[in-house]
């Protein structure tokens, strides 16, 4: 069943002229920055944050702070189903991918996929399927089969020949901790991702990147305040170098210090028991402007989008090609 679908890769670089695509979820972390007239100094700024924060982890050999930089690619995954018209194929996912310039030497070091995670389906699954099962429920639940279509069409990519085509290692996926859960430091530290932490129960989060393979593990790095969700595949400490490490740190940290400053750019850093709080009021502003409000409502457009344009068309093969799928 995995020639069912076929996969296309397009890539952009993300730097301080990128403009979002027709096809880019606009609530995606770098499309939002690429918006209104500040568009070009909120690039610039991220852009910076991430070198700084890269070269403050990467310290040794590197007296100025200053011998590498951080250079990002917009990874467009779309998929067209056998039979059905070319034009038809649906923007899937969009992940980054990071390349590492060191300066000194003059190389170029391939960085992680993933980092950022941006999937239409999932926006449909959390807010379509999710608000649906729930209307009329007295307790908030998750249906059994929550996930698996998007989880299963995840797999299914990476066990393609386009995504292995293109990388050599499985992805990692670097998000926020989960407001609603309360994390533990453990004795684990790692000389680059710092204090482990340990979460209380799995997420509603937890279980829907479960469906797509992955498992998760909670750092906190070092001049880092808050712990963050690293989701990977394989052996997250073991498979990936010091400098891979440090750049989806450095990417997604400066996101995270964006997006939730509550959490990540708070003035107190996290504590040995842990719980994220998005009402906390002792933080620091960046100097990168974003609408958080707006990115909610884009998030239910563009589920309520997926459904029109790829749930509802494709339903019978889809769920068909799933079953066989997980079968």
């Amino acid at each position: 069943m995995t020639n069912d679908f076929k996969f296309a890769i397009k890539s952009l670089p993300f730097n301080e002229d990128y403009r979002p695509s027709d096809n880019t979820r606009i609530t995606t972390n770098f499309a939002n920055l690429a918006r209104g007239e500040n568009r070009q100094e909120n690039l610039r700024n991220a852009l910076r944050m991430i070198d700084n924060r890269f070269n403050a982890l990467a310290h040794w050999d590197n007296p100025q702070s200053d011998r590498y930089s951080v250079e990002l690619e917009i990874i467009s995954v779309e998929m067209s189903i056998v039979g059905e018209a070319a034009g038809d194929a649906f923007p899937l996912i969009e992940i980054l991918k990071t390349t590492i310039v060191d300066r000194k030497s003059g190389e170029r070091i391939d960085g992680i996929v993933g980092n950022n995670f941006s999937s239409y389906v999932r926006d449909y699954d959390f807010s379509v399927v999710l608000p649906e099962h729930n209307k009329d429920q007295p307790k908030f639940s998750i249906p059994v089969d929550f996930g698996d279509l998007h989880g299963n069409l995840f797999k299914n990519f990476l066990g393609s020949e386009t995504y292995k085509s293109h990388f050599s290692k499985p992805p990692v996926i670097c998000i926020s901790a989960s407001t609603s859960k309360t994390y533990h430091r453990t004795e684990n530290h790692h000389p680059i991702m710092g204090a482990e932490y340990r979460q209380n129960e799995c997420s509603s989060t937890d279980k829907y990147f479960e469906k797509m393979g992955m498992r998760v593990r909670y750092f906190m790095p070092s001049g880092s305040v808050a712990p963050l969700a690293f989701y990977f595949i394989g052996d997250l400490l073991g498979d990936y170098t010091n400098l891979e490490l440090i750049g989806t740190i450095s990417t997604m940290e400066t996101f995270q210090r964006i997006y939730r400053p509550e959490i990540y750019n708070a003035n107190a850093v996290a504590g040995a028991c842990y719980r994220p709080n998005l009402k906390h009021q002792d933080y620091s502003l960046t100097r990168i402007v974003y609408d958080r409000d707006e990115r909610s409502r884009l998030a239910v457009e563009q589920g309520k989008f997926t459904e029109e344009h790829f749930i509802k068309p494709y339903k019978t093969v889809l769920d068909q090609w799933s079953a066989n799928y997980a079968a």
